[in-house]
């Protein structure tokens, strides 16, 4: 069997492994701090390869960008630019003379102006009428009721409205409304085809 060792060397052993372990240590700081003054000094080869630009190319870039047109590309060889000048193929540009306005002003004749005028007056002026077709007008309404089933026998849809006259009440029957007075001229010939007497009544919406 071994014997243990005295007690003065295991002292004197982890005395040696702690003393190891701060030179180890210190190494590794002595290391680090001389890569890093290295790196300081040496330049980086990234970085010195970005070109600088001086203080004229960026104020001509700026004024580049200030300027730019998006829709340049979809302009073709002639269209006209703002400030009355014309692309070529070659990329300059002609300049294209200013229509004068004292000339333009005078292109509308005066005849057309005032045939507008007329037109938008009478416009006014006129009101949207309906036609109706009166067959006849009764004191009594079942006189009205009969002959708007008269009409009915011939295929034709009217209708009876009271109207006071002269203090009294009466009856009409009417055919319509039509928005063209030729429609109501052929309805009115229908029925005279018929033996039925018939009148044209204009009627404002």
């Amino acid at each position: 069997m071994s014997k243990p060792l005295p007690a003065a060397r295991r002292s004197s052993q982890r005395g040696g492994f702690v003393l190891g372990l701060i030179a180890g240590l210190l190494a590794g700081l002595a290391l680090a701090l001389g890569v890093a003054l290295y790196m300081t000094k040496v330049s980086l080869p990234f970085i010195d390869k970005v070109p600088q630009r001086s203080a004229e190319q960026d104020a001509a870039q700026a004024e580049k960008n200030r300027n730019w047109d998006p829709n340049a590309p979809l302009a073709g060889k002639g269209a006209q630019k703002a400030g009355g000048a014309t692309a070529t193929s070659s990329g300059a540009t002609t300049a294209v003379p200013a229509a004068n306005p004292a000339e333009t002003a005078g292109t509308t004749p005066a005849t057309a102006a005032d045939a507008v005028g007329a037109a938008s007056a009478v416009a006014a002026t006129v009101q949207p009428v309906n036609y109706f077709v009166q067959a006849g007008a009764y004191a009594r309404s079942d006189d009205a009721e009969q002959q708007r089933a008269n009409l009915g026998l011939l295929g034709m849809q009217a209708k009876v409205t009271e109207r006071e006259q002269a203090g009294r009440t009466v009856y009409r029957v009417r055919i319509g409304p039509f928005e063209r007075k030729e429609d109501a001229d052929a309805a009115k010939e229908r029925l005279a085809g018929a033996g039925v007497d018939a009148a044209i009544v204009r009627v404002q919406r």
